[in-house]
């Protein structure tokens, strides 16, 4: 049955790199413990306890503690469109109403003045939102 322990937190800890989530962690060392259990010539109901006692205790103290160092320590990246807000562009074609086109980081762009604002081609203007394929600018640069 050890063999099983070890084989089981092998398992648990591949599920665990797919997920991230640190439940399948938490669970992998619980079965190495029931395993160590194991080893030391416990019956198999002691090691199915030590199994059970360390995953409970990892999972209300040490994961979520675990999850809060994490989401603290990953910074927070924008990717795709949500990395264009706070860029500059120009005005290709005067934005009134939903109407107009930027040159927004090497692209043209669809774009509409915030609060529908009328900007002129040639304003250098700030993206404050994405909608969509939509460029929401305003010619007031951001603080």
């Amino acid at each position: 049955m050890v063999v099983g322990w070890f084989i089981a937190a092998l398992v648990l800890g591949i599920i665990e790199l797919l997920s991230v989530d640190l439940f399948f962690l938490t669970l992998a060392i619980a079965a190495v413990a029931g395993g160590v259990a194991g080893a030391l010539g416990a019956e198999i109901w002691l090691q199915i306890v030590v199994f059970v006692v360390v995953s409970i205790l990892l999972l209300i103290f040490i994961r979520p503690w675990a999850k809060r160092h994490l989401e603290r320590s990953t910074p927070q990246i924008h990717t795709n469109a949500q990395a264009l807000i706070g860029k500059s562009a120009v005005v290709t074609q005067t934005l009134e109403g939903s109407a107009g086109r930027v040159q927004l980081d090497g692209s043209e762009w669809s774009a509409r003045g915030e609060g529908e604002r009328v900007i002129a081609a040639g304003t250098q203007v700030w993206v404050v939102a994405i909608d969509g394929a939509t460029a929401i600018v305003t010619p007031d640069q951001p603080q």
